[in-house]
Order: structure tokens, then C-alpha cells, then sequence
């Protein structure tokens, strides 16, 4: 009997998986890898990169913010200029977007070095870096019956895990007694990460109004992550994101609540990407591998 021959077909796949050699990466962050796109600072890294870079910030306990970029969030400052607080305190941006890669790469940012970088692209890395190190995760956001589904699939397969998970229907506003209750848990739980789940932009603005609150530990605004895990929300194939093609799955799926976010939301940032290009034109960047 081989060895592949001793696991069910998934059972493989998944130890393949896992056992996959990671491409090297970038371990000491470096000036060029902050750039400007549409108005805002983001990070050049590779989904190892962050997950590197948090593994050094929890070992230290240091509070830490990890946000993301995308269309969306991108119009959503737009209309929600409070928003910009909430950037310009994180330490690390992910570009959560194919489409801004793409784009980036025709100004000639870096281009290669720019990743798209999302949940759903370092989930497995993650759940395996937590449960090799026993961390505490705390996800905050979704339906009750939803959050604790998928805590208990993830506290199934990942053992040494310790994981929390609060509904995000509460009271948000600073000096209620319901947000009181829901930053009195994250202290008493202590997370070495806290996820933040509870859509663009209210998840963004309760960390922003919380942040000083919170103990030292890993922030990330993640959407509805917690709803892929528990099965709510169906992921598109991995192949399908790395094409840019995410999107479309998703709007097929679920039409009502994203078509105005895929088809009418980019043109309102026509005038950033315009003036992006006219820089890129004007310091002889354009084209630039």
C-alpha cells in the first residue's frame, strides 16, 4: 500500500496542500513596498508576507492593525471620510482586489511585487500557523447560529486552536451598553487575533471607535469570513480570484446585493484613476516593468 493510498481522496488533497513548499518571500518590510494607488497607501506583500509579519507582531504583543483595499472600500471613502482615520492608523493594507493589481501594474507600481491578498487566499495558512501555536482568535460580526457553525468546524480541525466567536448583532455606538459589553468581552478573552465581520463600512468604524480599547493583539477587518467558514456564503474557486474573476462568481450568486457594488460603484473613482494615470505619464513611470 503507497502512502497516498491510506487517505480518502480529500484527506489527500488537503496533506498535499499543506505539505506544498512556499515560494520565498520578503521577511523585512521595506520603504518601496508602501505605495500611493487611487488616492491611498497600500502594501506591496504576498498573502505569506502578512501572515509573517503578524506571526512577528503577536510573538511581540503588539496591537497591530491589518486593513484592506478594494473597489468598494475605495467608494466607500467616498461617502464615509471618517473612514480615512481608520487607514491611516493601520499598519499593514492589503490589496484585496485583482482588478487594482492589474491596474497598478500599468502604472508601473512595483508591479511584480504586488499580490492580491484576502481571507479566502490565506485561510488555510492561517487556521495551520494558529493551530501550531495555540493562538486565542476572536471573530466579532454574522448571525449567531452562523459564527458558532463555523467555530465549531474551525475548533474541529484545528485543535490547539482556541476560538471565540460573537454575533455582530449589537448596538455599535461608542458609549452604549451593548458595545460596552461586546470590548469587555474581547478584553476578558484577551485574543492574540481579533476579526472584525461586520460588513464596510460599520466594521471598520466600530474598530476605529474601539481600537484604544482593545488589548494588544492582531486587528483585522475581514467581512464575512466566518460565513464561508460555516458554509453561509459559497467561496469561489481560488483559481477564479487569482484571475480577477471573483467577482463575477459572486455577483452571479448573488445579484441583488452586488450590482450596484461591481457595476456602478468603480465609475464613481473615475477621476482618481485618471489622475493616477496623468501622474504616471508625467514622471515617465507609465510602462515601467
Amino acid at each position: 500500500m503507497t502512502d497516498a493510498s491510506r487517505f480518502s481522496l480529500p484527506e489527500a488533497v488537503a496533506t498535499d496542500r499543506r505539505q506544498q513548499a512556499r515560494a520565498p518571500f520578503r521577511k523585512a518590510r521595506r520603504e518601496h513596498e508602501r505605495v500611493r494607488l487611487l488616492g491611498q497607501t497600500v502594501d506591496l506583500v504576498r498573502p505569506e508576507e502578512v501572515l509573517h509579519h503578524v506571526e512577528t507582531w503577536v510573538e511581540a504583543r503588539r496591537k497591530v492593525l491589518i486593513a484592506n483595499h478594494n473597489l468598494n472600500s475605495l467608494a466607500l471613502l467616498q461617502k464615509h471620510p471618517r473612514l480615512q482615520r481608520f487607514y491611516d492608523r493601520a499598519d499593514l493594507v492589503e490589496v484585496d482586489s485583482t482588478p487594482l493589481i492589474h491596474f497598478a501594474r500599468l502604472l508601473g507600481l512595483q508591479g511584480k511585487a504586488f499580490h492580491r491578498c484576502t481571507y479566502l487566499d490565506w485561510r488555510d495558512h492561517f487556521w495551520s500557523l494558529v493551530d501550531r501555536k495555540g493562538w486565542r482568535v476572536m471573530y466579532i460580526g454574522g448571525a449567531p447560529h452562523v459564527v458558532e457553525r463555523a467555530r465549531g468546524r474551525l475548533a474541529s480541525e484545528y485543535p490547539n486552536a482556541d476560538i471565540r466567536a460573537r454575533d455582530g448583532f449589537f448596538v455599535a455606538t461608542p458609549g452604549s451598553r451593548d458595545n460596552a459589553v461586546v470590548v469587555a468581552e474581547v478584553k476578558a478573552f484577551d485574543p492574540h487575533i481579533l476579526f472584525v465581520g461586520m460588513g464596510m463600512p460599520r466594521q471598520e468604524l466600530w474598530i476605529l471607535d474601539n481600537l484604544d480599547a482593545l488589548p494588544d493583539c492582531a486587528v483585522f477587518s475581514v467581512g464575512a469570513a466566518f460565513d464561508y467558514e460555516a458554509g453561509e456564503q459559497k467561496a469561489a474557486p481560488r483559481w477564479m480570484g487569482r484571475m480577477g474573476l471573483e467577482w463575477l462568481f459572486r455577483l452571479v450568486h448573488d445579484p441583488r446585493r452586488l450590482a450596484r457594488r461591481y457595476l456602478i460603484e468603480p465609475w464613481s473613482l473615475s477621476q482618481l484613476i485618471v489622475a493616477d494615470v496623468w501622474t504616471a505619464i508625467r514622471t515617465k513611470r507609465f510602462g515601467r516593468a
